[in-house]
């Protein structure tokens, strides 16, 4: 009986560990999401690195991105990604091409709108450790899939300022075993940002085809 009676405490005890955790998580996200919904536009910086110990694969690269609203316009290495929020243009200068797809349907890739907002929806969360990211103290939360079936990150880690509460750094662990690192250098709220940033200009890449992903 005793053993019993101890074996409930520890049940009540981990679930209501578990709940703080949680709630202490969504805390922390929400005060985040109400500053990035306060803000009419925003830079970053970042550098990124994409691993998988399978295929090889060791990449790292520079970034840069602009958002106003729900546009976007963002350069990675030598491609570029622009968003007029209906329709989004990638161009990858290694194929010499230009893909068009639907804003809407751009929700595996990562963009700098999609990545300072991706605990939004379709995550559950939880509140892992208080840490150091070299001398900057931070809130360090992981989301897990709310439908892993459908789902392209099994994980994703975020480390959030404890200072002034911006995303630092996440990594997204994908299940083929790639796992891409962004590390956010810089971060600038309202810059004064024209509307011509997100306009796709054809004429800009001649002898690109413009293919309709």
């Amino acid at each position: 009986m005793k053993s019993l009676f101890s074996l409930v405490l520890l049940v009540l005890f981990n679930i209501h560990f578990l709940s703080a955790q949680d709630s202490k998580a969504q805390g922390v996200l929400d005060k985040l999401s109400t500053k990035m919904k306060g803000l009419k536009s925003f830079y970053i910086e970042f550098s990124a690195s994409i691993k998988n110990s399978e295929t090889g694969t060791n990449e790292s690269e520079t970034g840069k991105g602009w958002v106003k609203g729900n546009k976007f316009s963002a350069s990675y290495g030598e491609n570029t990604i622009i968003s007029n929020g209906m329709k989004t243009w990638t161009v990858v200068k290694e194929e010499k091409s230009v893909y068009e797809s639907d804003a809407t349907d751009d929700e595996d890739g990562i963009n700098p709108k999609k990545l300072m907002t991706i605990w939004e929806s379709g995550f559950k969360n939880k509140y892992i450790k208080e840490d150091k990211l070299g001398s900057e103290s931070v809130h360090v939360i992981d989301l897990y899939p709310k439908n892993p079936s459908k789902a392209e990150y099994h994980t994703i880690v975020l480390y959030i300022s404890k200072g002034d509460g911006e995303l630092k750094k996440a990594i997204m662990k994908a299940k083929d075993g790639t796992v891409m690192t962004y590390s956010l250098t810089k971060f600038q709220e309202n810059p004064d940002v024209d509307d011509s940033k997100f306009v796709f200009d054809k004429k800009k890449y001649p002898g690109y085809p413009v293919i309709r992903d």
